[in-house]
């Protein structure tokens, strides 16, 4: 496994949750020279601005976790916004680091690639085998693109470009909008605010019965990095150059209802929890098939209590830091 702390490692949206945690992985383990820019220093819908920025750095390395995301309602509300934006950023960035002879790039998709009734779990030779889920299928084609672009790149010019898909996401600098917010900083944040309130009961949409899994953000970014620094070899031998896309996640699924049971315990809430069957429950089961990761020496190490804990700790801080100012 090849590390070189002394290269130029740039890391795009490391202000997000997965940037963020990214860039903490890498000072963690002692990679010296981490470049990022803030969203008022570089339009990374700007493709000229793009281009200069790489033309003035010498990168030796790329974290491409920039994108623009959000939940079903946001996805449903905005698609032109969600193609777009992920296109373009996806685009340039992919462009310029190969102009600049940028030789090594890690792309970061979702699990949302795949067919809406694809077998589980969700191994990646299912990828464009079915029709996607319509909520979120403008999304999910940018980041098939994504992928498509990096092994483009590599069959044409022999960049060594590799691409992850993460699963569920939540963790520290989550997005706890109260409508455009995933599941678990939804429910943290509603479970936080019935106990502020000492309501007795929490309504929770859908029947509690769909399954889901969950992967604390820090164990994304230590698979990202470790995915990143497999030498090209390793990474080649697990992989083909039109299907090289790896998963990421934990393997272990529960049902929302589980979920909200443990955020319950989590937030100290001890009410009632009530399911409204009446709202959509979303697709039965997602859960990714992680076996490429495992053989590549690498597995999640988070449990989801442990890991809600940290979540819901990150949370109630960033509130206070809200009413401090």
């Amino acid at each position: 496994m090849a590390r070189h702390l002394d290269q130029t490692v740039f890391v795009a949206g490391h202000r997000g949750m997965v940037g963020s945690a990214i860039v903490r992985r890498l000072r963690a383990l002692g990679y010296a020279n981490i470049l990022t820019a803030a969203h008022d220093e570089l339009d990374l819908l700007d493709q000229a601005a793009v281009q200069a920025f790489f033309k003035h750095n010498q990168i030796d390395q790329v974290y491409l976790a920039a994108a623009k995301v959000g939940g079903i309602h946001a996805n449903n509300t905005y698609p032109a916004d969600f193609i777009y934006q992920n296109l373009m950023i996806e685009a340039n960035v992919i462009q310029a680091s190969h102009q600049a002879g940028v030789q090594k790039l890690l792309f970061l998709g979702s699990s949302c690639i795949y067919p809406k009734h694809a077998e589980q779990p969700m191994r990646e030779e299912v990828l464009l085998t079915g029709i996607l889920e319509p909520t979120n299928e403008p999304y999910a084609i940018a980041k098939i693109a994504g992928i498509k672009l990096c092994e483009s790149y590599n069959r044409q010019h022999g960049r060594d470009y590799r691409s992850v898909m993460p699963t569920n996401l939540y963790g520290p600098h989550d997005n706890f909008h109260p409508e455009n917010s995933h599941v678990i900083p939804a429910l943290l944040r509603r479970f936080h605010e019935a106990v502020q309130r000492g309501d007795e009961s929490v309504v929770i949409w859908g029947s509690g019965k769909p399954m889901r899994e969950f992967l604390h953000v820090d164990d994304m970014a230590a698979a990202s990095v470790h995915v990143m620094e497999l030498d090209r070899a390793t990474y080649q031998a697990t992989t083909q150059p039109m299907l090289s896309h790896i998963n990421v996640g934990t393997g272990v699924d529960c049902t929302i209802r589980e979920l909200a049971e443990t955020i319950a315990k989590v937030t100290g809430f001890t009410g009632q929890l009530s399911f409204d069957p009446s709202k959509p429950d979303g697709t039965p089961r997602k859960l990714m098939d992680v076996a490429r990761l495992k053989a590549l020496g690498w597995q999640a190490s988070i449990g989801l209590e442990e890991g809600l804990r940290d979540a819901y700790g990150w949370y109630v801080e960033a509130l206070d830091r809200t009413r401090a100012l």
